[in-house]
């Protein structure tokens, strides 16, 4: 192998692994395909978006498929994780990310339980189910690492509806006891807290999506820089590989430092300063 081919290998900070990314087919999901990919990963892309992810996957071609999944069933879960293994022999990478909202905003006088329920049963029950058949097959490996995408909401309050939040809180509660649990096994459970990245969730015109993104780069304390899906896919690239070997319990909140800075002193500070 030359020196160049060498040196671009070593570079694939997830080569011989195998990872399955839920919701994989648009918005964060894709981004982190597409990466993990590019990493070297063999890519399993999960979701209910047929057209979009065989798209994808064919795009890819080889080291990526695609396999429908509702994550809300839990037949539907056994299937990925067991077609998966039987493709590829192993599974390293069990990325919960499949997640939707109820809606932008809202009270929670005119929340519905049925969007409740809607919200958390994808949210929250298939991060679930997904971490559940994942830590099936990884004990037995005594090895794995296990990630959901969960939200800066659950460092600050105020950013999304009442369903949404309390979907991610429950995600991070099931992060940090499941890091508990499998720690025993070299299992590592993290997540990944992004603040105001616009995807596919929320249903904006390029010109709303354009005027979203500055707002939120502007309540951000990080000046200069727009949020983005691919700065997502980079924080799960490095949670996911073995640059993160001895990482484990992290909520990695993604926001541009919002969630540690009180807005009200902040603007003070401002004022003072203008």
């Amino acid at each position: 192998m030359s020196t160049a081919s060498s040196m671009a290998s070593s570079n694939k900070r997830l080569e011989g692994k195998v990872a399955i990314i839920t919701g994989g087919s648009s918005g964060l999901g894709e981004s982190a395909v597409h990466l993990f990919w590019e990493h070297g990963a063999k890519v399993v892309i999960a979701d209910i978006q047929d057209e979009l992810g065989r798209a994808i996957a064919e795009k890819l071609g080889e080291n990526a498929c695609y396999i429908h999944c509702d994550v809300s069933k839990e037949e539907d879960i056994i299937h990925l994780i067991d077609t998966t293994v039987q493709k590829y022999g192993q599974l390293d990478i069990m990325y919960n990310n499949a997640g939707i909202v109820d809606r932008p905003f809202g009270s929670i006088l005119d929340t519905s339980k049925d969007d409740l329920d809607r919200v958390l049963q994808v949210n929250l029950v298939g991060s679930f189910l997904g971490a559940k058949h994942a830590a099936r097959v990884m004990v037995p490996q005594h090895q794995g690492c296990i990630l959901f995408t969960a939200s800066a909401c659950t460092a600050i309050g105020g950013l999304s509806t009442h369903a949404y939040t309390v979907s991610k809180h429950g995600i991070l509660g099931l992060v940090k006891n499941l890091a508990a649990e499998l720690g025993q096994f070299g299992i590592r459970v993290n997540c990944i807290s992004p603040s105001g990245v616009l995807t596919n969730l929320v249903p904006l015109t390029e010109a709303e999506k354009a005027q979203a993104e500055m707002m939120g780069a502007k309540l951000a304390n990080l000046q200069g820089k727009i949020l983005k899906a691919e700065d997502v896919a980079k924080s799960a690239l490095f949670l996911a590989s073995d640059d993160a070997s001895y990482i484990s319990g992290l909520n990695l909140l993604v926001d541009g430092g919002v969630s540690v800075v009180n807005p009200s002193t902040w603007k003070l500070i401002g004022l003072i300063r203008d």
